[in-house]
């Protein structure tokens, strides 16, 4: 048995397994609410294809739930806004790697799934796949790029639906 390829490979393997958490790791926090996210790497998973499917790679991403009052408290400190959101992005990007901050209100969502009828979950994973969409790019402040950012949402909530089935 040759001893010094089987550890070269060993080795080889670690580093290779090593590098691929490091590079690629989404992470959720809370900040001032009690929120138990499940399907959190069925989530993970749903935002690589994502990324992949915009020709993008996942580099860190942290996922932080909080509350309406915690949000409007970032959006005034480091925004200048002085409004409530269910979701504030920072883009940390570099090339075709996504990173960044999503601030989620689980409040906000709350509220939006009553008010347009749709489940929490449902709710959840739109605000979520927006903020990934705003990190590859795409805006929301004309006519026209909200539409494109809603197509681009329902579509992958189908993905994310069928890759459930």
């Amino acid at each position: 048995m040759n001893y010094l390829f089987y550890f070269k490979f060993i080795q080889e393997f670690k580093i290779n397994f090593a590098l691929r958490y490091l590079y690629f790791m989404i992470r959720f926090f809370t900040e001032d609410v009690n929120f138990n996210f499940k399907k959190k790497q069925f989530t993970k998973d749903w935002l690589k294809f994502v990324a992949g499917s915009e020709m993008r790679k996942l580099g860190n991403i942290n996922i932080i739930f909080c509350s309406d009052n915690y949000i409007l408290d970032v959006n005034m400190k480091y925004l200048q806004h002085d409004y409530f959101t269910d979701i504030i992005t920072f883009d940390y990007c570099e090339g075709d790697v996504l990173s960044g901050d999503l601030f989620i209100s689980v409040d906000s969502v709350r509220e939006n799934s009553l008010y347009y009828g749709t489940a929490f979950e449902q709710e959840l994973n739109r605000v979520i796949v927006h903020g990934l969409l705003h990190l590859i790019g795409y805006d929301d402040h004309s006519d026209e790029d909200i539409k494109t950012m809603r197509s681009k949402e329902d579509y992958y909530l189908l993905c994310r639906d069928s890759m459930m089935s």
